[in-house]
Parts: C-alpha cells; sequence; structure tokens
C-alpha cells in the first residue's frame, strides 16, 4: 500500500516573494531527484494582504532565470493547517512566532521550523524579506532557499529510509493525486 505523500508548507509574510519561491524551489527539486510523487507541497503567508496574488513580479523573474515556474497564488495561513502539514518551514523569526501563536498550546501535526535550519552552505539565521531592496536580495533569497531545500530534501530521504528499514523494507514514499500540486495554482 502507497503511503501518503509528506506534507510540505513554506510561511513567510505575506506570500508573495519567499514562501512561494521556497514552493518552487522544492518542487523544481523534487521534479529533479523524481521524487514529486512523494511530497505535497504549498505555501502561505501569515498576513492577508496579498491573497489570490500572483508572486511578485521580480521573484517570479529571478526564479525563471534559473529556471524555476512560480505558479501559486498567495494564501493566508489557517489554523487547519498545522494538522494538514508534516513540515511548516518558516523564512524568519516573526514568521516562526506568528505560526507558534496560531499553534497555541495545543498539539497539532506540523512540525515548525526555520527553513534555515536546513542551510549546509549558508550560515544564514533566516531568510531576508527582499520586498523593498533591489534584485540582488531576490537573488540572494534564492541562494538560501536552493542550500535549504537540498538540505531538507535531504533530511527527508534520510529519514524516510529510516523508517523503511524499521517497516522492514517497502517505499519509503507513495503517492498522492496532489503531490508537487502547489496551492492551487498550476504548479510546473
Amino acid at each position: 500500500m502507497a503511503m501518503a505523500p509528506t506534507r510540505v508548507l513554506f510561511v513567510c509574510l505575506g506570500n508573495i516573494c519567499r514562501s512561494p519561491a521556497a514552493e518552487g524551489v522544492f518542487l523544481s527539486q523534487l521534479e529533479q531527484a523524481g521524487l514529486s510523487h512523494a511530497f505535497a507541497v504549498d505555501s502561505a503567508g501569515t498576513g492577508g494582504w496579498h491573497v489570490g496574488h500572483p508572486a511578485d513580479a521580480r521573484m517570479r523573474a529571478a526564479a525563471e532565470r534559473r529556471g524555476i515556474l512560480l505558479t501559486s497564488r498567495a494564501r493566508q495561513l489557517e489554523r487547519e493547517d498545522l494538522d494538514r502539514f508534516d513540515h511548516i518551514l518558516t523564512m524568519d523569526e516573526d514568521n516562526l512566532a506568528a505560526v507558534r501563536a496560531l499553534a497555541g498550546s495545543g498539539s497539532h501535526r506540523a512540525t515548525v521550523t526555520p527553513i534555515t535550519s536546513y542551510c549546509r552552505r549558508h550560515g544564514a539565521s533566516h531568510v531576508p524579506d527582499p520586498y523593498y531592496g533591489g534584485s540582488q536580495g531576490f537573488e540572494q533569497v534564492l541562494d538560501l532557499l536552493d542550500d535549504a531545500c537540498a538540505g531538507l530534501l535531504a533530511q527527508l530521504e534520510a529519514k524516510a529510509g529510516e523508517a523503511e528499514a524499521a517497516d522492514g523494507g517497502g517505499p519509503a514514499s507513495g503517492g498522492g493525486p496532489d503531490g508537487g500540486s502547489g496551492n492551487g495554482g498550476d504548479a510546473a
């Protein structure tokens, strides 16, 4: 029997720069690794100002130069996301605090972690918001996210391998109809 996909949610402030970029970078890495079927990936913002909007045009352009399409539409984080997802990855301390506040003291399915904790090459404590800066800020964000998403994927693959070994073999991950589908947009 195929296992349900691992559900990953990336969170930033408005869901138009950092988190849709993380979603796109991770989806691209999953596709390159042949693992799109094993994951359901989405992004959200802690604020609702940009709900329904595509990612910032500057972020989309920077990502496209790297062969990554950002097709999702902004949505706001909901309390239910804490039980819909296995992993919620935040871009900075404010996002982390907002997700933890939404979670309250109850128990939830999702593990909430700063995305930069998975960086292997960069020593960043957060992914800076490029919204008010120049084009170099968008490139820096993509560099950080490429590193962090690669580290995340490596760790999730290692855990899946450990689970497979503990279960006595069989597939470490299975497919799902929504695996790698993005947040309602037409994921590439």
